[in-house]
């Protein structure tokens, strides 16, 4: 089992506190795993087994649970049996009907330690601001990182041959369970297109009310095909007017938000560098998992340079980072990331393989005038670092404990 240490070390302050603590991210991103490395994290601590209390939610045995009063009443009747304090854990929280009523009153009524896991954004919008606010604090967990995934494949193999280890990972991204299925690339593309189709199906069209699939699709598989491209709802209307089909912007807006409260994709707004404001027109988006992308609109090969920058984006949110997308005057720097008051500047290729490509991606820079750290990363091997701004080989990059 991979230890997480990424979101191991943001919990540990939290447990044994009173804030309640929730775990969010796609569908399959490993927040079950976690639950269980906090559980061993408590045994290692002296807390025994037997003041645990799990209960999955999305399991049909539980089904009889999914309301706020059942629960409640099921955990008053397992925690009376007990003695000393009791530690929650619910997984998929957000299958119980007014779950923040009966996680409140848990909070209120017993001597426990609780932790939740939801696969929507909603789960921490609308009442629970009123039921918890200032009582929960939130961790969002992402798949595989490429360090993780590069720990999972030692595991499996003591001498793995790195760069065939990247490019699995470039094609079929970081879902946890694939683990089990890295040597079977048709049973990792199943097994993710499987992950698609319950995110769209239960975490998107269900709990949405969606009517439109079909309609919700196309607009998803557009998405998927321009991850890291520009694009506005009016743009992705005409586009559709074009193909015969009438589609809202306000309808596209509001399906795009759907995708992302279900951690499907991730929105990034573009900032002017030199105006100092957040634009909030053509925003980019990034896709949680770029596996997902292979296994359902495929590409990942051909459009390398897309999969890179997802895998960069990524890398920065799992880190901590806020993102916005740079511009000055005429160009664009693909992430300008914040973090505790610091910033960094990064560009993301595939090969600097010609000068032109070479001035391209360094130039950009040249317009800002602060000290932060300015990047390029690529796929190739030499250093191609100049006038203080530092490249890298994305391998490189992602394994490095720290970017200064």
């Amino acid at each position: 089992m991979i230890k997480r240490e990424i979101y191991m070390n943001r919990i540990r302050p939290f447990i044994n506190t009173e804030l309640i603590k929730v775990l969010t991210g796609i569908r399959r991103c490993g927040k079950s795993v976690m639950l269980e490395l906090i559980q061993e994290e408590l045994i290692a601590n002296g807390v025994s087994a037997s003041q645990f209390i799990s209960i999955n939610f999305e399991k049909m045995s539980n089904a009889r649970l999914c309301t706020a009063e059942a629960l409640h009443q099921e955990l008053a009747e397992r925690i009376s049996n007990s003695s000393g304090k009791v530690y929650l854990f619910f997984d998929e929280i957000q299958e119980v009907e007014n779950w923040e009523k009966c996680i409140n009153s848990c909070r209120i009524d017993f001597d426990c330690d609780i932790y939740i896991t939801g696969s929507n954004a909603k789960l921490l919008s609308g009442e629970l601001a009123t039921y918890l606010a200032g009582r929960y604090v939130e961790f969002v967990i992402y798949p595989f990182s490429y360090s993780e995934f590069l720990e999972m494949r030692k595991q499996q193999e003591p001498n793995p041959d790195f760069s065939k280890t990247f490019r699995e990972y470039l094609l079929l991204g970081g879902m946890p369970f694939l683990s089990h299925l890295i040597t079977d690339k048709d049973a990792c593309l199943q097994y993710l297109k499987d992950v698609y189709n319950s995110v769209v199906l239960k975490d998107i069209v269900k709990r949405n009310s969606i009517r439109d699939v079909d309609q919700l699709e196309r607009i998803i598989t557009y998405v998927l095909a321009n991850i890291g491209h520009s694009f506005s709802a009016t743009s992705l209307s005409k586009f559709f007017k074009s193909e015969g089909r009438t589609i809202a912007p306000e309808t596209i807006l509001n399906y795009i938000k759907a995708c992302t409260d279900a951690f499907l994709f991730y929105k990034v707004n573009r900032e002017d560098l030199i105006g100092k404001k957040i634009l909030t027109v053509n925003e980019k988006y990034y896709i949680a998992d770029h596996g997902l992308r292979e296994a359902v609109y495929g590409q990942n090969n051909r459009d390398i340079e897309l999969a890179l920058e997802n895998i960069v984006f990524m890398e920065l949110l799992r880190r901590g980072y806020s993102v916005t997308v740079g511009k000055t005057n005429t160009k664009e720097i693909d992430f300008v990331a914040h973090l505790n008051g610091t910033k960094l500047y990064i560009q993301v290729a595939y090969l600097l393989a010609t000068p032109e490509t070479i001035d391209r991606e360094f130039n950009t820079y040249y317009t800002i005038s602060d000290n932060f750290p300015k990047y390029v990363v690529s796929m190739d091997e030499l250093d191609m670092s100049r006038d203080g701004i530092k490249h890298f080989n994305i391998r490189e990059f992602l394994l490095m404990k720290a970017w200064d």
